[in-house]
């Protein structure tokens, strides 16, 4: 039986509740909250208030438009508040009893035709549909928080959920200028599920002293793209609302990964719940500020942009190759590309040619800058002209038995006290230290494609890697403008142990039926602000490229996760690679 939405009734006005109440609100809906108490209710009215207000001194809404959505929200402390609503939405804290009663409590006063929704993000919609006597008219209603500006919403059809108060769902939706996504009743729905292990994935990589806070979220920031790295993520979430996803994902699906890692569950313990406490993973400078008051200084972080490395090698003459000596020519340095043929290092040569070529045409370098810059890459085919080099930077084929080769004719060739750094995404540097008769001088910099525009560098260090070098590399990352962060030499580094396994969920979430590559990609944009999907960042980035570098996690830690999905093995043999051969989750051959 479907129904006309005309008047909107929303259980709880904190965080979410006063959002939805707002959106309802300004897309010309009537809304009635309900609130315990006097306080709660004037705590929901001024939440709601200062919110639109500040919409307002935004531009985004004019005074008329402000005062008439608040206007059309009223309240009310008894259910029988939310008699006469055609939608009901529940927005108290995520846990199940209490919804439960929620929805049990609305079953006896509400209309026979109402559609009731929850905002779980995590719970199981069905086990609140069964608490009352309408179960084919609950559905979940998954808004993102703020609700005023995420523009998604996952709807989520229990098995006893009735097509005709979907299809009314999402109508509504619509009406509020939100993009529903379709999903069905499973613990974290879309989003959470892909994106809470990734979060709990980067927790343990702190609580295991990989790397540091800051370094985490710089790579996931400036590695992929992402508007917030995984750790301020979570403070702004709320680490408690994290514990309680990772909870909910490990009840229902039994995967040790899921299981929320005990670092976060000590922070939940302690109280250090994130923003709205003043305190979770940093230190802010007041509960509800974004202000961080315990960050690293830049300077402290990044050194002081000088390095005594002036002379560099690349090896390799790819697009990484020829884009590192690029960057390093920009910065100064006096570079020598060697590669194994003269087609080759003029190819390279090239290629960095024409990116300087294209700096100029847009009038951000000037033609005799051109000149200099590329007047300081000189190219060879012998190893032995890197003599003097004070860093050598191997950057060829992904192949463990190359590279092993480039680095004990590398070892031979060099002076004593030069740094052997390879670009490796995902393979161990130690076996490529071990290779030569100078592991204490072997380091992982670990650029990302394409070397000139992207800002990050991994400096991986082994077990061997001096504590000098380390540092050495470090500065001279930093002097070409480079963003380093430190971590150590294991499988996928930081970024690549974050993003593939997540990349994997995907595949599977899809391959169980579960979403499709479009809707899964729109929910992570529209959900996560992520700038790609995960299909689409797959189809970029190459198949096979996933391919590998899921197996080289796999055998390095020997989890399921990390095995990569059967659907994605079918589709590397079959050639359906992604853009570079026309076709991969997406067909881009029309």
């Amino acid at each position: 039986m479907s129904i006309e939405i005309k008047k909107i009734g929303v259980v709880g006005c904190g965080t979410m509740g006063s959002g939805i109440c707002e959106v309802c609100a300004r897309g010309g809906f009537e809304v009635v909250f309900m609130e315990a108490d006097e306080e709660q209710v004037r705590h929901g009215n001024e939440r709601i208030t200062r919110s639109v207000e500040r919409a307002v001194d935004r531009g985004k809404l004019d005074r008329a438009e402000a005062d008439g959505a608040l206007a059309r929200i009223s309240s009310a402390m008894t259910y029988e508040g939310l008699a006469d609503c055609d939608l009901i939405f529940e927005a108290v804290p995520e846990q199940l009893d209490l919804k439960k009663k929620v929805f049990a409590d609305l079953d006896l006063v509400a209309k026979p035709d109402a559609i009731f929704a929850t905002n779980t993000s995590s719970l199981p919609v069905i086990d609140m549909a069964v608490a009352t006597s309408r179960p084919a008219r609950v559905l979940g209603f998954h808004f993102f928080n703020p609700a005023t500006v995420m523009k998604l919403v996952e709807l989520v059809h229990t098995v006893a959920t009735d097509p005709d108060v979907l299809e009314s769902a999402e109508r509504f939706a619509s009406a509020l200028g939100k993009s529903a996504v379709p999903c069905r009743d499973r613990a974290g729905f879309i989003a959470n599920l892909l994106l809470f292990p990734y979060l709990n994935s980067a927790t343990r990589m702190l609580d295991g002293g990989f790397a540091t806070r800051e370094d985490i979220d710089a790579s996931m920031q400036l590695g992929c793209g992402h508007p917030m790295g995984p750790l301020g993520l979570l403070d702004l979430i709320g680490l408690d609302s994290g514990y309680e996803i990772c909870e909910a994902l490990w009840r229902q699906f039994r995967d040790d990964q899921d299981a929320p890692s005990p670092l976060l569950k000590q922070y939940v313990v302690a109280g250090y719940l994130g923003r709205k406490t003043g305190r979770g993973f940093y230190r802010y400078e007041k509960p509800e500020s974004p202000n961080v008051v315990d960050g690293v200084e830049k300077g402290a972080e990044q050194g002081d942009g000088t390095s005594d490395i002036t002379a560099i090698g690349v090896v390799g003459t790819g697009l990484m190759a020829s884009g590192i000596a690029e960057v390093a020519a920009k910065a100064g340095n006096e570079v020598i590309l060697r590669g194994r043929s003269e087609a080759s290092i003029k190819k390279a040569k090239a290629a960095i040619t024409k990116s300087l070529d294209r700096m100029v045409s847009k009038g951000k370098l000037e033609q005799s800058g051109a000149d200099e810059i590329l007047g300081r890459v000189t190219t060879t085919l012998e190893f032995s002209d890197l003599a003097e080099c004070d860093l050598v930077v191997e950057a060829v084929a992904e192949d463990l038995a190359i590279k092993e080769g480039v680095f004990r004719e590398l070892d031979g060739a060099v002076k004593p006290d030069a740094i052997l750094a390879t670009t490796t995404s995902s393979l161990s540097v130690v076996d490529l230290a071990a290779a030569t008769d100078r592991p204490d001088k072997v380091i992982g910099l670990h650029f990302f494609n394409p070397a000139p525009v992207m800002k990050l560098v991994e400096v991986v260090r082994t077990v061997a890697t001096a504590e000098d070098v380390e540092e050495r590399a470090t500065a001279w990352v930093n002097s070409i403008g480079k963003r380093p962060v430190r971590c150590r030499d294991r499988a996928g580094f930081i970024v690549n142990f974050l993003l593939f396994p997540y990349l994997n969920d995907a595949v599977r979430m899809h391959e169980e039926g579960y979403g499709t590559p479009e809707n899964i990609d729109t929910v992570m944009k529209l959900g996560c602000a992520h700038p790609m999907g995960p299909f689409e960042l797959m189809d970029i980035v190459g198949l096979d490229v996933t391919h590998a570098i899921l197996s080289s996690l796999h055998e390095e830690f020997r989890e399921r996760r990390y095995a990569p999905a059967p659907l994605l093995e079918h589709m590397v043999r079959a050639g359906y690679l992604g853009r570079k051969t026309g076709r991969g989750f997406y067909d881009y051959s029309k």
